[in-house]
């Protein structure tokens, strides 16, 4: 069972890395552009750092996305928990409006 698991692993460190390159500039169309944004986000979601994060919290999703989120990892190599961590730090981040009802909630608790 290890051999079939660590086979799986290989091929997935397979797919993520990027192809060789040949010497010769690549061509920029449209489509490699929005496959380097692409790369730009995996990026960024590969060097998120969630090893010091100690807590734990249960989430559920539907099948679609959990499907989703399995094929992400197999794409990518990325832990389910890596991105999912990411995700919820970028959404605190780009709507601080979510900060500003906590702390009112916080301020109208202690009252």
């Amino acid at each position: 069972m290890t051999k079939i698991t660590s086979l799986a692993d290989e091929i997935r460190n397979r797919i993520a890395q990027p192809p060789p390159e040949n010497g010769k500039p690549p061509k920029v169309t449209r489509e490699k552009k929005a496959l380097s944004e692409e790369a730009g986000i995996l990026a960024l979601i590969r060097a998120y750092d969630n090893s010091n994060h100690k807590s734990l919290v249960h989430v559920r999703f539907d099948e679609k996305t959990v499907k989703t989120l399995n094929h992400f990892k197999m794409a990518t190599g990325v832990d389910v928990t890596r991105l999912v961590a990411f995700a919820v730090k970028q959404l605190f981040e780009g709507n601080p409006e979510l900060k500003a009802i906590i702390k009112q909630f916080i301020q109208n608790m202690t009252l």
